[in-house]
């Protein structure tokens, strides 16, 4: 889910949210060029178009002015694959909406990858897995946890063809490559069906103070751990 304009509080830990640039090109199908690249600022988005396909959350104008606002929060990080001038898909991440349970977190350090895109025009040139990898270039990612929640009735089954359970081995295979890894959780959405997970990553320098909040977040009946 997708969640835009969220202000959070965060108390206890503090953490300054350092960003470093990395820029790759990306071969894809039939030796197709792209550069993948990020964090990207709001004026590097301002600058770019957006692909007419990318429209899995809101029409694409809409979805390219809210990457601008996410992109002047201190917290957020876009990682963008770009034809020439275009924007052809992304990542984003942030802190969790305030209406989710994540969002309870107590600490700066734990962002969620909020949305990951890719333009119907630009399916099978492996350009999800590559906004992964270079989302974990910066060295400073290993002082958050990472997290992102799947829901089957998010994907695009349709399209695909693929059943939920193809589905779910192909998503989870996209997120491994960016060493996000399943995690249990007794999230009641989550657990309305076993085909939805909550999948995390959890940096080398992250307290185990943060690790302790994480397993308190992520489990609300404690019995369940």
């Amino acid at each position: 889910m997708v969640y835009f304009m969220y202000l959070s509080w965060k108390v206890g830990i503090l953490l300054k949210h350092r960003k470093n640039f990395h820029s790759i090109e990306h071969t894809g199908r039939d030796r197709k060029m792209f550069t993948v690249a990020g964090p990207i600022s709001a004026d590097v988005l301002k600058e770019k178009s957006f692909d007419e396909g990318l429209q899995s959350f809101r029409k694409p104008e809409q979805q390219h002015k809210a990457l601008i606002d996410v992109a002047g929060l201190e917290e957020s990080r876009i990682i963008a694959a770009f034809d020439d001038d275009t924007v052809v898909g992304y990542a984003v991440y942030l802190y969790p909406d305030e209406m989710e349970r994540w969002s309870q977190y107590r600490f700066e350090d734990l962002l969620e990858l909020g949305a990951i895109e890719v333009s119907n025009d630009y399916r099978g040139h492996n350009l999800a897995k590559t906004i992964l990898k270079v989302s974990m270039m910066d060295d400073s990612v290993e002082d958050y946890i990472i997290i992102t929640t799947e829901y089957y009735w998010h994907w695009d089954l349709r399209r695909t063809k693929l059943s939920i359970w193809e589905y779910r081995d192909v998503m989870e295979k996209v997120m491994n490559t960016g060493g996000l890894q399943w995690y249990a959780t007794d999230d009641p959405e989550i657990s309305s069906h076993p085909a939805n997970c909550l999948m995390a990553r959890i940096g080398k320098r992250v307290p185990t103070e943060s690790i302790h909040e994480f397993d308190r977040v992520r489990f609300r009946n404690r019995y369940m751990i």
